[in-house]
């Protein structure tokens, strides 16, 4: 999402009399890539861009590639294929070593369903989006190249690219229960094949900090840096200016159950002070989050669970999968920036379903395929 907000962001800012832009979207991967479908590139035609599509081996070539579906006024499909040992083609030698398709589509800035408008509308979003884009078609006439759809208007997508609309919302499905943006073929209402994609974009972690020592600093500037909306519990008079600058909400110590949370809200208590710990804790315990990080050792979070259990006496902290703590991943973390690391670091494992291990012992493929 932090992509997402700084691509509208700069379109925003372009001087549309002067300049023409660009939306690079990498619509597939096989193997190895540095990003995954749905990474962005802004490009304008002035040569400036916005995001990614890569780790550097294609933006070049994008540029390139960028300005032709501009002076076309048409979308176009690139594919970047470095599976072969090839010394001609780009990215060979530079870590990719996968096949990549980008879709490079014009936008109309007058077109407030451009591709960029229908992203900003999902900015704020507390819950996942559903995104539709023809990306493909088994002939060159096929003019819907590009076309670009979301959930909430599947209906209207499906008429104007000429598909069943069952048959959409069955794939959807499958795309929510596995939380993986996927490609899928469909054959229109004239019997041509098309590749849609449909993606599934998260909404930006919500991180509520509970805690008000310089520790909490640390953690906040990495959240801000990883384009986590951060909240924060705790005394505000304790709290350095920078946190003002950074907190969507601060909130007292007794106050923290009129935070909102969902289930893309992950909580960590960092107060060192366990009267605060115990009494914060039962109010997050409450709510259907998928992690409840706490610092300090195992036995600190033995003594408050054995205290938590006078009032609430079938609580047991060991057993519940969504609580962690000791709190962040074993790398022998020292510093506070080091401690907010592994705790941001477990946070991401835990929302991707990842055991936070060493890559090179990881069996398989690092990412998952469809």
């Amino acid at each position: 999402m932090k992509e997402i907000r700084k691509i509208i962001k700069t379109y925003d800012q372009i001087d549309w009399s002067t300049t023409q832009a660009a939306l690079a979207t990498v619509v597939n991967v096989e193997e190895s890539a540095y990003r995954r479908i749905g990474a962005r590139m802004l490009v304008q035609s002035s040569g400036v861009w916005t995001g990614g599509i890569s780790g550097g081996c294609l933006e070049a070539d994008a540029l390139k590639r960028a300005k032709v579906a501009i002076l076309k006024s048409e979308p176009s499909i690139v594919v970047y294929d470095t599976l072969e040992e090839d010394a001609h083609q780009i990215g060979v030698g530079l870590g990719c070593n996968g096949r990549i398709e980008v879709l490079f589509t014009p936008i109309n800035p007058k077109d407030k369903n451009n591709p960029i408008e229908q992203l900003r509308s999902i900015q704020k979003k507390r819950t996942p989006t559903i995104f539709y884009q023809v990306v493909g078609a088994n002939t060159d006439n096929f003019k819907c190249l590009g076309h670009f759809g979301i959930e909430n208007k599947a209906t209207d997508f499906c008429e104007e690219v000429e598909i069943l609309n069952d048959r959409l919302i069955e794939n959807t499905a499958i795309v929510r229960d596995k939380k993986r943006s996927q490609l899928f073929r469909f054959r229109t209402k004239k019997g041509i094949i098309l590749q849609i994609l449909i993606e599934f974009i998260r909404p930006e972690l919500k991180l509520v900090l509970v805690g008000d020592n310089y520790d909490v600093n640390a953690f906040a500037g990495i959240a801000d840096e990883l384009g986590w909306e951060v909240n924060v519990v705790g005394l505000q008079r304790k709290l350095s200016k920078s946190i003002f600058k950074i907190a969507t909400q601060i909130v007292h110590y007794d106050d923290a159950a009129t935070l909102e949370v969902d289930e893309y809200t992950a909580v960590v208590l960092m107060s060192h002070d366990f009267k605060w710990d115990k009494m914060v804790l039962p109010v997050f315990l409450k709510k259907a989050l998928l992690y409840i990080g706490m610092l300090g050792p195992k036995k600190r979070m033995l003594k408050m669970q054995n205290e938590l259990q006078v009032e609430y006496p079938d609580l047991n902290l060991t057993v519940l999968n969504n609580f962690f703590s000791p709190v962040g991943l074993d790398i022998g973390a020292e510093t506070p920036e080091e401690i907010a690391l592994s705790i941001a670091a477990e946070i991401i494992a835990n929302f991707r379903n990842r055991q936070g291990g060493f890559l090179k012992n990881r069996q398989g493929t690092i990412y998952e395929r469809g």
